[in-house]
């Protein structure tokens, strides 16, 4: 008996070791990442002007008149789609989510919910092109453009890559919310949908918000649907017809190609340290909303 005790304490303490070497290999990595990040954009830097570099909005790496390196329009173009994404994802995840959790029959929701997993596994190439054959012709024939690769087309493809991320979160903070809550607010002589408006989404916000919040960091972190459906313009872009470019899809494109050890070289790395810093931020306030959710449950 105290030989299997014996046992059962090395084997707990194994697994507890194994556990903690897993999370410090995994910090490692992030923090490599960023000093590799770091590094590598370190002599662009040294080079460039902060207002050059933060306060134009002309990319032309290679012009015959000079190289160009101002972020402005690659910044403005991922806000700008990311925008659209949750204009479009926001209300149609948090209706589908409510609609699952609160309103749908069971055997309805065993078949919906598998649907929306499945749409998470789709390859980004695959919506990419389905944006560039079907989506894309479709806003040019409705808004009579030349051509329907721009900022809308990017969004509403990013929108259905988004969903499952805000959708199935959103409705497990939902049905985190006791069911006290619910049976007093109907006891109070609320109906199913005024207890919902008023009782359950607001005591799910905390995990709404995380849901909302990865699901905006899947939007600016993606790279392969923007490319082909935005048109790929590095300009301002004024409108949402207008083609825009994204700091992902400018370092896809000219990373292949670019000489080693040039200003073009590190100024891809130096975009590269933008997009890790804004997903890290990111990341970290829906890990907050995470917390602080579960805390209130």
């Amino acid at each position: 008996m105290e030989l299997r005790i014996n046992k059962n304490k090395a084997f707990d303490e194994l697994t507890n070791w194994v556990f903690k070497l897993s999370s410090s290999i995994s910090i490692l990595v992030v923090v490599g990442i960023f000093i590799f990040l770091f590094k590598e954009s370190l002599p662009f830097f040294k080079e460039m002007r902060p207002a050059d570099l933060f306060l134009s909005a002309k990319w032309n790496p290679e012009g015959w008149s000079g190289e160009y390196y101002g972020i402005l329009a690659l910044v403005w173009g991922s806000l700008l789609v990311t925008v659209i994404t949750l204009v479009i994802s926001i209300p149609l995840g948090l209706m589908v989510a409510v609609f699952i959790a609160e309103i749908a029959p069971r055997n309805l929701k065993i078949f919906i919910k598998p649907v929306i997993e499945l749409l998470a596994g789709i390859p980004s190439v695959v919506i990419g092109f389905f944006g560039l054959v079907f989506v894309g012709p479709l806003i040019a024939g409705i808004f009579h453009l030349a051509n329907g690769l721009n900022a809308l087309n990017g969004g509403l493809l990013l929108s259905i890559m988004v969903l499952p991320t805000i959708i199935t979160l959103s409705e497990d903070a939902i049905n985190g919310v006791p069911k006290d809550y619910r049976e007093a607010s109907f006891a109070l002589g609320a109906t199913k949908l005024e207890t919902i408006f008023k009782v359950t989404l607001p005591a799910a916000s905390s995990g709404i918000l995380a849901a909302i919040m990865l699901g905006m960091g899947r939007a600016i972190g993606e790279t392969m649907a923007v490319l082909m459906a935005c048109g790929n313009a590095p300009a301002l872009a004024k409108s949402i017809f207008d083609p825009v470019r994204t700091l992902t899809s400018t370092i896809a494109i000219e990373m292949g190609e670019v000489a080693y050890d040039t200003n073009h070289y590190y100024a891809l790395f130096n975009l590269g340290l933008y997009l890790f810093l804004i997903s890290f931020f990111i990341n970290n306030i829906a890990e907050y909303f995470l917390k602080k959710g579960r805390r209130n449950a």
